[in-house]
């Protein structure tokens, strides 16, 4: 998966803005943010999701996901070049779906 790809699928999420911080960019949804592009390096993501569907996501994938180091509870990162394209479009939706208001998400149909 490209930087490219990420940021499409990420954007194409109902009520997501893209905000530059800390010079990367990072993908919110209700004010909350769920997605960070080029971080902690320039191919990665990072990816913000409960603690349940992150070991699953990890384990999944392992190579291509792993759980932040340090003190970072609920957030993955992604090697973009690892990454099967539909394990990472699960996780950004999975992702999306924990930061997202109900009346965002009640009304989103996943298409795949």
């Amino acid at each position: 998966m490209t930087e490219a790809e990420f940021r499409a699928l990420a954007l194409g999420l109902p009520g997501v803005v893209e905000h530059a911080e800390q010079d990367h960019p990072d993908y919110r949804v209700g004010g909350k943010i769920f997605a960070r592009l080029g971080y902690p390096e320039a191919s990665w993501a990072t990816l913000w999701l409960a603690p349940e569907a992150q070991a699953e996501i990890v384990a999944a994938s392992p190579g291509a996901f792993r759980p932040a180091p340090g003190d970072a509870p609920g957030q993955i990162q992604v090697r973009l070049g690892e990454a099967p394209h539909p394990r990472v479009r699960e996780a950004l939706v999975a992702a999306w779906r924990d930061k997202a208001p109900r009346r965002i998400r009640d009304h989103f149909r996943d298409p795949f």
